[in-house]
């Protein structure tokens, strides 16, 4: 329900605010597990809406194809490193998005160098997605400094969300952290999801952008060091 309102007002968030939060009380792998279906079926759905798909490929395919493959290395590395270190992993992914979210930096790329920044986002999200599933900061960043239009930049990240959770998650099936019974906890997250989604959506109106946005900062940075004490 919290990760659905953060998505509805902000349109991203889902596994920054979830992920961490279930790695309190139970195994980082496991965490990441349960988030697998309303991921995947959350970026489907924004993907679908947004009318975005083909112009997300082929602009942003020199992010995706290193993103993918960095994803799909990273997550058969990491999941045999112990329970803490990998808590470790999630709390300094965190703090670097609640860097970037805070600081906000204004990049300006132009189209001669999108195709370097494209690689270098790419394989650095890709190495963080496979660590903690935390990929979103860095392409947020990204996008932002591309000046996308609000439409373009919600249907590109939706794209970008899904290849990227693909290869994390099908990886996590193979090697048997996502079965059977984490697929039915996973699908049942998804009303309370929808219902959040739903509830932030109506929020916005309601609610200054910037100071949920400095509220939901000061909550991540709580959760963060937690999560390196624990």
């Amino acid at each position: 329900m919290l990760g659905g309102i953060v998505k509805g007002l902000l349109g991203v968030g889902l596994p920054l605010v979830i992920v961490p939060l279930l790695a309190l009380v139970i195994p980082t792998p496991k965490a990441i597990a349960l988030m697998g279906i309303p991921i995947l079926v959350s970026n489907v759905f924004q993907s679908l809406d947004g009318g975005h798909v083909r112009y997300a490929l082929r602009r942003f395919a020199w992010l995706l194809v290193p993103m993918v493959v960095m994803t799909a290395l990273t997550v058969r590395l990491t999941l045999g490193l112990p329970v803490r270190t990998l808590n470790m992993f999630v709390a300094c992914a965190l703090l670097l998005a609640v860097a970037l979210m805070a600081w906000n930096p204004r990049l300006d790329i132009d189209a001669s160098g999108e195709r370097r920044w494209g690689v270098a986002v790419g394989t650095l999200s890709g190495l963080m997605g496979g660590v903690s599933s935390l990929m979103g900061p860095l392409v947020i960043t990204y996008l932002v400094a591309l000046r996308l239009d609000r439409e373009r930049f919600i249907g590109s990240i939706s794209v970008i969300y899904l290849l990227g959770a693909l290869p994390l998650f099908g990886s996590m099936a193979m090697l048997g952290v996502l079965g059977l019974p984490e697929a039915v906890m996973s699908a049942l997250a998804l009303a309370p999801m929808f219902g959040g989604m739903a509830l932030g959506k109506r929020m916005r109106h309601r609610v200054g952008e910037q100071g949920f946005r400095t509220l939901l900062l000061v909550f991540l940075v709580i959760v963060a060091t937690l999560l390196l004490t624990r």
